[in-house]
Formats: structure tokens, sequence, C-alpha cells
């Protein structure tokens, strides 16, 4: 007799974004002269820049020849794109070996999946708030006991708060596995090399792993704040790095991401070197490599001029995010974010529920926004919007909460 597995059963609701879209599609069919401006997902909306264009053309010109065909690839990815990416990181300071490099399609399934590799019993500290998908992934994985009201039982919650300006302190208590995310989402924050460093230390003192989010780094402006969780030294003995390339070049449909695995990292029961084998074995049994196509053109974007149009192309969302947060502010409520990252976290005015702000943001002003509470517990009284949308979309979107808001 077949069972489910009874893990999937504790999630909560439905995940963040779908519910979303549900309670969107209802306000929408209520109300079907209204147009809903939509700055709540984080789904990029400008086309592929020519570079990445030909890049993609290329891909397919490649596959339409029998002396250029290639069927399976290497499920680590090809070799030019790890080179390619190596050599990013030797620009931040960093060596890496290419096969330390694993590509992807994308940041969201290798961070879904990296906790297999991991016994079941690990504690895992997450930043509170943080993308859902550190926390649904561990409660699918059976590290959790049930949840209420956004939280499971097992899981270390480290808040993000105005107090710390958004970066946990350490846990309170041993744990085994920790998921950060710098430039934050949602809180747009960017951690300093310090705040790093007391993370890695305790990992390295622990024989605790950092699993951390890299995939809004190339949006930081800061140039004192690292790209790399890599810069902090010691971090490739404790240190996991998963990045995309969906933000950075329009990459969220057409999906390429890549994460690191070190050599030299370690854990209290795996030597250098296992875990980077345990990752590949992973792969190789579960995942036949990113699409041909799609790695040529994430070496498109990875070249002089792909990375001169991707700059471009993070400009244009960092202004419209610069246009989010002023127009907020002007109103006089308290935003963060939107300097380093594509998000601007507002707080909700009077302290109002998140989802209640939501309803009130949609219904007076036909916005969509995403709230703080669907990122974890320490994030209700927030709300997030997305600097990702067409530059006229974001101003009339802005204007209607100027004129329209009731504060």
């Amino acid at each position: 007799m077949a069972n489910v597995n009874p893990h999937y059963r504790k999630l909560q609701a439905g995940f963040l974004f779908p519910e979303i879209e549900m309670r969107t599609r209802a306000f929408l069919e209520n109300n079907p002269n209204v147009s809903v401006m939509r700055l709540g997902i984080g789904n990029t909306t400008e086309p592929l820049t020519p570079t990445v264009v030909a890049g993609l053309h290329e891909g397919v010109d490649l596959l339409a020849r029998p002396e250029t065909y290639s069927g399976y690839g290497d499920e680590q990815g090809a070799q030019a794109l790890r080179e390619a990416l190596a050599q990013r990181y030797e620009n931040y300071g960093v060596a890496l070996d290419i096969e330390e490099i694993f590509i992807s399609d994308g940041a969201k399934p290798d961070s879904a999946n990296i906790q297999s590799i991991f016994r079941q019993d690990n504690a895992v500290a997450l930043q509170d708030p943080g993308y859902p998908v550190y926390v649904d992934s561990n409660v699918i994985g059976g590290r959790t006991g049930g949840g209420a009201d956004g939280q499971y039982e097992g899981l270390v919650y480290m808040p993000c708060t105005e107090d710390n300006q958004f970066f946990p302190a350490l846990p309170g208590r041993k744990v085994d596995l920790i998921y950060l995310c710098s430039p934050n989402n949602p809180t747009g924050a960017a951690a300093t090399l310090g705040q790093l460093k007391t993370f890695v230390d305790y990992a390295r003192e622990h024989r605790a792993v950092i699993i951390f989010d890299a995939a809004y780094a190339v949006f930081i402006s800061d140039r004192r704040l690292p790209r790399t969780i890599y810069e902090v030294e010691g971090a490739k003995e404790c240190a996991i790095e998963i990045s995309s390339f969906s933000k950075e070049a329009g990459f969220t449909g057409v999906r390429l991401g890549w994460t690191v695995v070190p050599k030299a990292l370690v854990c209290e029961d795996a030597a250098p070197g296992e875990l980077n084998n345990l990752w590949l074995r992973r792969q190789t049994t579960m995942f036949n490599g990113a699409s041909n196509i799609v790695q040529q053109g994430g070496l498109a974007i990875l070249s002089e001029q792909g990375q001169k149009e991707s700059q471009e192309l993070v400009g244009y969302y960092m202004a419209n995010a610069k246009t989010i947060r002023q127009g907020l502010e002007g109103l006089g409520i308290t935003c963060y974010g939107g300097d380093n990252a594509p998000y601007v976290w507002m707080k909700t005015p009077g302290g109002m529920p998140s989802w209640a702000f939501f309803d009130k943001v949609l219904d007076e002003c036909h916005v969509e926004g995403t709230p703080g509470s669907g990122f974890g517990p320490s994030g209700e009284g927030y709300f997030r919007l997305s600097a990702f949308g067409h530059r006229e979309d974001i101003e009339r979107a802005v204007q209607s909460i100027q004129d329209n808001l009731t504060l």
C-alpha cells in the first residue's frame, strides 16, 4: 500500500506567492474593470539584452549542426561556464577550483535540494524573515515538528528586526545548518564583512554549515560590502554558496544558477572533500544538467559586453527601487532596503497586520505587494514591494499609493 510523505502535510497554507496570486485573482473577479499593478512577486519584466539573446541563439545553432551537436552535457555544468564563474570570483579576490562550482537550473531548486545531503536530525537555524523555500524544504525533509502561526517546532528562528539592522544575532544554542541571505530577501539588508565573520567563526567552532544565498549580490552598490561569503577568511571550511542569473540578467524563466561547494568544506562527520563529492553524487543521480542552450546564454552574460548590459539592467531596477522608497517615505512611511537590493521593506502603518495591509493596498490603490508575515514571524507588521517592473508601471503604482492610500 502506498503512503504519502507525512511531512508534506505539515506545510502551512499554500506557498506564499501562489496565495498572493489566488487573492489577487479573486479581487479581479470581483472588480473586472480594475487593473492591478503588481509589485509583489520578484519577477523580472525587462527583455533579455542583445548579447544574451545572441548567446542563446548560438546555443540553438550549435545544436542545429551535426558537427557541433551535443546531447547530455556534464551534470556539473559546461567547463567554459564554470571557468567564467571562477573568474568572477577571482575578481572578488576569491580563488575557486571549477570542480567546486555546480551549474543548475536556478538558485531556488538548489536552495531546496541542498538539505538532502545532511542528516535528518540536523538542527536548522534561519534568518527570520527569509525566503520561504528554506523553511518549507526542511519541513518536507522531516527536520521539524508541527507548525502553527507561521512557525514550526524544531527550527531556530533568528529574528531580523529594526533593532539589529535586519541582521540576526548568533543562534542561542548549537545548530548544524544555518541559512543566510545577503542581500536579504525580503528586507533588502546587505551584510557587512564583520557581520558575516561572526557566523563564519561560529560555524567553524561548531562544525556547522552555512547555506548562503547570494542571488542578489550583483545589486550591491556599496563596494565596502562583500558580494560572496568567501571574502570572509575561513568561509570555505564552513559555507556553501548558492546564486543565480535570474535577477541579474532576466533569467527568471530561462533558468540558470550555480552552487559552490568548496573541497575544504567540513562538518562534524565529513572530512574535506566529502560534502563536495556528496553534492556531485546527488546531482549526477537526480539532475541531468542545465540546458546546453541556456548555458551558452550564461557564457554571454559573463562576457565583457554581457556584464555591461546586465549592469545596465540592474541599474534600471535599482532606479525603480529608489522611486518606490522615495514615494513611500514622502507619505511618512518607514522604509528599508532599496539601496543594495531590489526590494523595499516598509513598516505597515499603525502596526497593521501584513495580510490586512495587503488587502487594503489592493483595494484602495490596486497595487499588489507581499505581506511580510509570509516570510516568517518577524515579518509581521511589514510589507515588501518589488522593484521589478516596467518604469511606467512602477511610477503609476507609486502615484496610486500616494493618491489613494488612507493612513
